[in-house]
């Protein structure tokens, strides 16, 4: 199987609240929009709200978003000032990362990460030309 395109469906209760939590709250710049539909650019990957194909009402989803911002005190700072409940605030986790924990207006945690400059994902593994 060859995947050459992935995003992330979200079917909110309420499509205009979630949808301007995700424009207006976090920031995330529009792909494209559809009637019924939006589809954010969130680094690497696309986050697309529907209008459409659910129920009406909450889904379950045991997931999390994971989206990483290059300043984690400035997005706190900026997401306290825009009135979003901060579930887990910053703070480096075990395994180095710097982590803080929000959720969306159905629920949906985000994990909103910041990689300091000396942890292994920021290191280049490939060999060198010495070795």
């Amino acid at each position: 199987m060859e995947i050459l395109s992935s995003r992330t469906l979200l079917r909110p209760r309420d499509y205009a609240t979630t949808l301007g939590f995700y424009r207006d709250v976090l920031g995330l710049a529009t792909a494209r929009e559809y009637p019924g539909g939006t589809v954010f650019f969130a680094g690497q990957g696309l986050i697309e709200i529907t209008a459409h194909g659910g129920t009406g009402a909450s889904s379950s989803f045991d997931g999390a978003l994971w989206l990483q911002v290059r300043d984690l005190t400035a997005a706190q700072t900026e997401l306290v000032l825009a009135g979003v409940k901060i579930d887990r605030e910053a703070r480096q986790e075990p395994w180095g990362l710097h982590e803080m924990w929000i959720r969306d207006p159905d629920g949906i945690p985000i994990v909103l990460v910041q990689i300091p400059e000396d942890h292994p994902l920021r290191r280049d593994l490939r060999p060198t030309s010495e070795g």
